[in-house]
C-alpha cells in the first residue's frame, strides 16, 4: 500500500477534490485528519471511510487557533506527520479589478494564499522531525491562465505556486517536497451547482455545459474528482521521492492549447473544412 504508516492532513476534506483526496489516501493505507469549517460534511466523509483511519477537526485553517487544531488533530494518531494536502479555497464573483470589492479581495487571498501558508508553516517542523514529508498544494488552471474577471482567484492561485517553489527551495534539504497541482474544470458538487443556474438559463443541462468547457481541450472532458485524488497519493508517496518544486496542471490539456487557433478551426471546421496549421 503506497501511503502505508503514513499520517496525512487534508484541508476542505468535506467535499468535493478533498474527500476524494481522503478517500484515495485512506485506500493506499494513510491515517488521514480531514479539516474544514462544516462539521456536518466532515463527518460524512469519516462515516464512508473505515473506523479509525479518518479524524475529523473542525477549523477554519486561516486562522492560528484553527491551524494549531488540525495539527494536533493530526499529532494524536501518534504516527508523526507526513503529509499535507492544502485543498481549502474559495472562488470570487466574476468582477474586473476596478470593480471588486476590497474585503473580498482580502477573503479570496487569505483563503487561497494565507491559509495554505499558515499550514505549511506549522507542518514543515513536525516534517523535519519525522525526516521528511510531501506537501500537495492544490492551485488551479486559473494560477496558470487568466480566465476573464477573476482577478483574486487568478492572483492568489497564481500566488500559490509561487509559494510552493519557495517551500521546495527553502526545505527541500530537510527532504521536505513541494508541489502544486492545478486542476481545470472538475465535477465537484460546488461546481455542478454553480453551473446549474447557468445551463437552466441557456436551456442546457450541466453536462453540456461540461461539454462546451471541454470541446477545445485535448481529452474532450472535465475531470473527476477521484482522478485528482489518485495524483495526489502519487505524490504523497515515495514513488514520487524525487519530485518537488513540479507544477503539475490536471487539465485534460488545456493550458498547451492555443485558443485562437481552436476557435478558427472550429469556425472553419463549420464551413466544411478543417485548418491544418497555423502561419
Amino acid at each position: 500500500m503506497r501511503l502505508d504508516g503514513k499520517v496525512a492532513i487534508v484541508t476542505g476534506g468535506g467535499t468535493g477534490i478533498g474527500r476524494a483526496v481522503a478517500e484515495r489516501f485512506v485506500a493506499d493505507g494513510a491515517l488521514v485528519c480531514v479539516a474544514g469549517r462544516r462539521l456536518e460534511l466532515l463527518e460524512e466523509t469519516s462515516a464512508a471511510l473505515p473506523a479509525g483511519s479518518v479524524r475529523t477537526c473542525a477549523a477554519d485553517v486561516t486562522e492560528q487557533a484553527g491551524v494549531t487544531a488540525v495539527v494536533e488533530t493530526a499529532l494524536s494518531f501518534g504516527r508523526g506527520l507526513h503529509v499535507l494536502v492544502n485543498n481549502a479555497g474559495m472562488d470570487q464573483p466574476m468582477a474586473g479589478v476596478v470593480d471588486l470589492d476590497l474585503e473580498l479581495w482580502n477573503q479570496v487571498v487569505k483563503v487561497n494564499l494565507t491559509g495554505p501558508f499558515l499550514m505549511m508553516k506549522a507542518v514543515i517542523p513536525h516534517m523535519v522531525k519525522t525526516g521528511g514529508g510531501s506537501i500537495i498544494n492544490i492551485s488551479s488552471l486559473a494560477g496558470l491562465v487568466n480566465p476573464p474577471g477573476l482577478p483574486a482567484y487568478c492572483a492568489s492561485k497564481g500566488g500559490l505556486i509561487s509559494l510552493t517553489k519557495q517551500v521546495a527551495v527553502d526545505y527541500g534539504a530537510h527532504n521536505v517536497r513541494c508541489n502544486v497541482v492545478c486542476p481545470g474544470a472538475t465535477r465537484t458538487e460546488m461546481f455542478v451547482a454553480a453551473m446549474t443556474p447557468f445551463a437552466e438559463d441557456r436551456g442546457m443541462t450541466v453536462d453540456e455545459v461540461f461539454r462546451a468547457f471541454a470541446q477545445d481541450t485535448p481529452l474532450r472532458r472535465v475531470s473527476e474528482t477521484r482522478e485528482i485524488g489518485g495524483l495526489c497519493s502519487f505524490l504523497a508517496g515515495d514513488d514520487s521521492s524525487f519530485l518537488t518544486a513540479a507544477v503539475i496542471p490536471h487539465d485534460g490539456g488545456a493550458v498547451a492549447v492555443d485558443v485562437s487557433g481552436a476557435a478558427i478551426n472550429r469556425l472553419a471546421a463549420q464551413r466544411g473544412g478543417m485548418r491544418s496549421g497555423r502561419t
